[in-house]
């Protein structure tokens, strides 16, 4: 009966416009953010981390998933995570975007690798878990940056994170179909019925040339902010819940919130 009341709700209002505060169990919060913290893109502005840690401790998600962020920072937003939700055990992820002149990794401002972030609240009771990363095959020749993909699976959860090409909406297409077509499908294994949920700042909008929809799966649901980052879910999995969460100017992109209703098993009470 939530389910279906929430999903009513949600179908009459635009993406970004209700609210993410469900909870209870077989709820999943995820939480999507592009913080812009290279140090060397107009949007920087030094801010955003410590914007971003106080978004986790008052959302309390069990996904976050990071675009544009600095190896180290990582580690600083897993602090904020496992002390803004009891129980579980908290896993963290990170994977530099390649640089293609170097061969190395693209490097932040700070000398630090850039790229994205996955951290994952998983449930205490087998909190195995392994880390998949890789390079798209499909990029674009005249961006330096070369896109990558990152997910973690455990026993009850499948999550992934990417930030596709943002030069050309073709190359983006094909990095979404490639993720979405072969990585999911590959990395979820012995994942068991785990569903499997995808956070990221796509760089392709629904009703866009070329369209986000057109590379996601039959089965799947779908929010995004109104722009190009998206949230999505496979099949047996409602999206109950969504909400934008202003970032108060530290980056150019607002956080995206979503509540998902699901066969997530509920974490024990206890320290991490």
């Amino acid at each position: 009966m939530l389910a279906v009341v929430c999903l009513l709700v949600v179908a009459g209002l635009p993406a970004g416009s209700s609210d993410a505060g469900a909870t209870g169990p077989g709820t999943l919060r995820v939480l999507q953010m592009n913080l812009c913290n290279s140090g060397r893109a107009g949007c920087y502005t030094g801010r955003a981390v410590p914007r971003a840690a106080d978004v986790i401790a008052a959302e309390a998600p069990d996904v976050v998933t990071l675009n544009e962020i600095c190896r180290d920072d990582v580690a600083t937003l897993e602090r904020t995570l496992r002390a803004a939700r009891a129980g579980g055990t908290v896993v963290s992820a990170f994977q530099a975007a390649g640089d293609r002149p170097s061969g190395g990794p693209t490097r932040c401002d700070n000398g630090e690798p850039y790229g994205i972030g996955l951290l994952t609240r998983l449930d205490g009771r087998d909190a195995r878990s392994s880390v998949h990363r890789g390079t798209y095959p499909a990029q674009d020749l005249a961006d330096p940056e070369e896109r990558v993909w990152l997910c973690v699976r455990g026993d009850g959860l499948h999550a992934c994170t990417t930030h596709l090409a943002n030069t050309s909406g073709q190359v983006a297409l094909a990095q979404c179909g490639q993720l979405l077509g072969a990585v999911v499908p590959e990395t979820r294994g012995g994942a068991g019925n785990a569903p499997t949920v995808l956070g990221g700042d796509l760089n392709l909008r629904a009703g866009g040339t070329p369209d986000v929809r057109s590379c996601v799966p039959v089965g799947y649901r779908r929010i995004d902010d109104g722009a190009r980052q998206q949230i999505m879910a496979s099949g047996g999995v409602t999206i109950c819940c969504r909400r934008a969460v202003d970032m108060r100017g530290t980056t150019d992109h607002p956080a995206l919130v979503a509540t998902m209703i699901g066969s997530w098993p509920e974490p024990p009470p206890g320290p991490y």
